[in-house]
């Protein structure tokens, strides 16, 4: 999936792969997303570096273990890359060719990694293979010298581990556990019944090794964690269980001491193992969704957990909760749409189940998650519960509608809820309960909020499977007990020929309302509801509809399931244009013009972008991935973006959002990849016109005012050439210390760069040497000092023809002291 310049850039919705995390230290936390590797700071929960380069899914992150400031990273794209993960900057390429799905660095071979990779010429088999990685004075490089360690091993990274001192390695796949010996070059292989006796099922699901003991822990399908000892025979071995989780055990990790073994799995519970003993665990549950991963820091003091709904959650060694990254939530299905809330602008989706949550864009984490459905979840197949399956904001952001369900497909139990945002609590209250708004499902909704008219302006449509649209309106609430001066009501039931209704939307400028119903666009008047007209363009029904904006507000747009994209013209009541393409997705943007069009055709994505006045497009991206795009959002921009190509004009005051069927979320940048990962050292380096603490504004105010009073008292300003931005300096000071040549050859440069020239002093600054001298000596020379410097500014005020006024020995003196003094306390009045 290589993309192009300006196309994709993952933000954090795809979960990063089970295993792909690193912890060098308790300060830093490493792990990858989507095609990105994110540096996260523990302590401010900030994500202080972006490590991209990959062109697909990094599925494997390990720290170098001969210099733990670097990071070996591997992808699909067949790439093992060497960063400076401080610094953001990638050392080395190295080109393996074939798909990496799993990547190991030890300690005991230096200059080798191991990866999992497909088998050639067969299905859905793998193999662990030893890659050395070449060395050379380039920075791609090829890594083809290939070993095969083991065959049919697991595509997982949690199937594979690495025994005491690297001495051997671990594999299990289904009902079957290989271990092999690197020294001895022993393959010994075992093997568990697979009969599901009482409920027991014995496949392996992941395994984990003792850090100084030959043990070897391996987790199973029924929740049983076996510890094997004694495998370096085929026959004698032994293995003991422990049983605690009810389903599958997803992961494990032993301790860094391995007194402590730990266990995580669908409960949300993880479970801390003491001395390999059944009876003596402690747990820390409530975690919020099934653990897929554990990951223990370095050294020892912090462990991390990765879980299903894309959240990371950090727990101290005596197993209390830290902190947690919550990234974009995975639900099972985003039935709301991508819908952008306009007081913080970030997106709003389907998080957990019967919760709202609130995404920021900007730090690739959820601002706050709200309960909508307010009761509790079940977690238990084939049991029919109500869920959040529609959601709209006025323009403003202050109301907030949301409709939630249940899963019956006969007589689903509806529910319209109104929130109002409350700016004391910073928050959405409930507002308005509305049962069965609808006889069925509810298709779609929309607020007409038009800022001028303010709060009376405000009007709900909702659309039905039951035929009908309703229009509510806000009412003042009569009853002096109530605890809201405002509740909202029905004020209008419109239908069209019994035809259910499928989508709606307001004009611009709030007077019309569209409402399609299945084949039918019917147009109707916001004030009075009288219809005004219908458009069609059979065969197939509505699939999306929209009103054109600014210029272009005489055109409604509308597209078929049957693979029709239509412009009617609203003053002709005639169809401007159409074309053949099959939209699954209409997105207008709210700054523009432009509408978003993409299609879905012979399983690829493509991008069309266009005026409704113009019949053809100003944008067209053909693949735009390979995944099936369902929803898209643009999201306005805090300052419109400077764009050089006029081919990427349309993306100057919003950015545009995709969020595909895998819920991967993508956006269209202009920018290079360079130009977008904002951790590089030139980025991080403290710019010198930016102070960084209190005592550098302070002190920055100080020059400021210093160099004010001298400029007022007629004082020459000297400039340092140290202040100065010297190349030398900054070269010096930015550039990675891995790539920096010796230090012998930068003491020259270093201070030369340092040193003032003579050559172009002037008059002025001769003076401020004068003047620069002790109290005792300018006493002891008062004469000769002020003799030669007004003999120096006479000459320099004949030059140009100007008089000047000549002072005596006691006033030259007293106004040199003036000069000395510090008024910058003035400045408080």
């Amino acid at each position: 999936r290589r993309c192009p310049r300006g196309l994709r850039l993952p933000r954090g919705a795809r979960a990063p792969w089970a295993g792909v995390t690193a912890f060098p230290s308790r300060r830093y936390l490493l792990y990858a997303s989507g095609d990105f590797v994110k540096v996260h700071s523990v302590n401010t929960e900030e994500t202080l570096r972006l490590l991209g380069g990959h062109a697909d899914l990094v599925t494997g992150i390990q720290l170098n273990p001969h210099n733990h400031m670097q990071l070996y990273s591997s992808s699909l794209d067949g790439t093992i890359k060497l960063w400076d993960f401080m610094d953001g900057i990638p050392i080395k390429t190295f080109t393996v060719g074939s798909k990496l799905l799993a990547l190991y660095a030890l300690a005991s071979a230096e200059d080798t990694v191991f990866v999992v990779i497909p088998k050639k010429g067969e299905r859905d088999t793998f193999q662990l293979v030893s890659v050395k990685l070449t060395k050379g004075a380039g920075q791609d490089l090829e890594g083809k010298e290939l070993s095969v360690v083991l065959d049919g091993v697991g595509a997982s990274p949690k199937q594979i581990a690495f025994g005491r001192e690297d001495s051997y390695v671990v594999s299990v796949k289904d009902v079957n556990l290989q271990v092999y010996f690197f020294k001895r070059k022993l393959l010994n292989r075992f093997s568990l019944s697979t009969a599901k006796t009482k409920g027991g099922d014995n496949r392996f699901s992941c395994v984990v090794c003792h850090p100084t003991e030959d043990c070897i822990a391996t987790g199973h399908a029924d929740g049983k964690i076996r510890l094997w000892r004694n495998f370096h025979h085929k026959k004698a071995y032994t293995y003991s269980a422990l049983h605690w989780h009810h389903d599958t055990v997803m992961d494990l990790a032993y301790s860094l001491e391995g007194t402590r073994l730990l266990s995580g799995g669908v409960e949300s519970v993880l479970v801390q193992w003491h001395n390999e003993s059944s009876c003596q665990k402690d747990f820390l549950p409530r975690l919020g969704s099934p653990i897929e991963c554990i990951s223990m820091s370095s050294d020892g003091i912090l462990c991390c957990t990765l879980h299903t709904d894309n959240r990371i959650t950090i727990i101290n060694s005596n197993l209390r909760f830290s902190r947690s990254i919550q990234g974009l939530i995975k639900s099972r299905d985003v039935k709301t749409g991508l819908v952008v809330d306009p007081r913080t602008k970030a997106l709003v989706l389907n998080g957990e189940p019967g919760h709202l949550q609130f995404y920021s864009l900007q730090s690739d984490q959820q601002l706050f998650s709200l309960d909508i459905v307010q009761r509790q979840y079940i977690h238990q197949a084939g049991l029919k519960q109500s869920d959040l399956v529609k959601v709209a904001f006025s323009a403003r952001g202050t109301w907030l509608a949301t409709v939630e369900e249940s899963e019956e497909v006969a007589d689903p139990e509806l529910q319209l809820k109104l929130w109002f945002y409350s700016e004391e609590t910073q928050s959405f209250a409930l507002n308005t309960r509305i049962n069965t708004p609808h006889d069925n499902h509810i298709t779609d909704m929309c607020f007409r909020d038009m800022d001028e008219l303010g709060d009376d302006s405000l009007i709900l449509v909702t659309t039905g499977r039951d035929c009908v649209f309703k229009v509510w309106v806000m009412v003042e609430d009569s009853d002096p007990e109530a605890h809201q001066s405002v509740s909202w009501s029905c004020d209008f039931v419109g239908s069209y020929h019994n035809y259910q209704a499928t989508n709606c939307c307001f004009s611009e400028d709030g007077s019309l309302l569209a409402v399609s119903f299945e084949e039918t666009v019917t147009v109707w008047d916001s004030l009075t509801w009288d219809l005004k007209c219908t458009f069609c363009h059979p065969p197939g029904n509505i699939r999306n509809i929209c009103f054109g904006r600014l210029t272009c507000s005489k055109y409604l747009i509308g597209a078929t399931d049957y693979g029709f994209l239509c412009c009617w013209n609203l003053l002709t009541c005639a169809l401007e244009w159409s074309a053949h393409l099959n939209v699954v997705v209409l997105q207008p943007d709210p700054l523009s013009e432009h509408i978003a069009a993409v299609s879905w055709l012979s399983k690829e994505s493509s991008l069309f972008v266009f005026k409704p006045s113009e019949p053809w497009p100003v944008y067209i991206q053909r693949n735009l991935c390979k995944e099936k795009i369902l929803l898209a959002a643009f999201v306005p921009r805090d300052e419109p973006e400077m764009i050089s190509s006029e081919k990427y004009l349309w993306l100057r005051k919003s950015q545009l959002f995709f969020l595909t069927d895998t819920q991967e979320l993508m956006t269209l940048s202009t920018k290079s990849l360079e130009e977008r990962l904002t951790p590089s050292s030139k980025q991080l380096a403290v710019e010198e016109s930016l102070p960084v603490t209190p005592f550098s504004v302070l002190l920055g105010k100080h020059k400021r005012q210093q160099a004010q009073e001298d400029t007022d008292l007629g004082k020459p300003v000297v400039h340092n050439k140290q202040e100065q931005a010297s190349p030398a300096v900054k070269e010096l000071l930015h550039t990675p210390a891995h790539v920096l040549p010796s230090a012998s050859f930068l003491c020259t440069i270093f201070i030369n760069s340092l040193l003032i020239s003579k050559e172009n002093k002037s008059a002025e600054e001769v003076a401020d040497e004068v003047e620069m001298e002790s109290e005792k000596a300018e006493d002891d020379s008062d004469e000769e000092d002020v003799t030669a410097m007004e003999q120096e500014d006479t000459s320099h005020m004949e030059l140009l023809g100007e008089m000047t006024c000549k002072l005596s020995k006691s006033q030259e003196k007293e106004l040199r002291k003036i000069r000395k003094m510090d008024y910058s306390w003035i400045s408080a009045f």
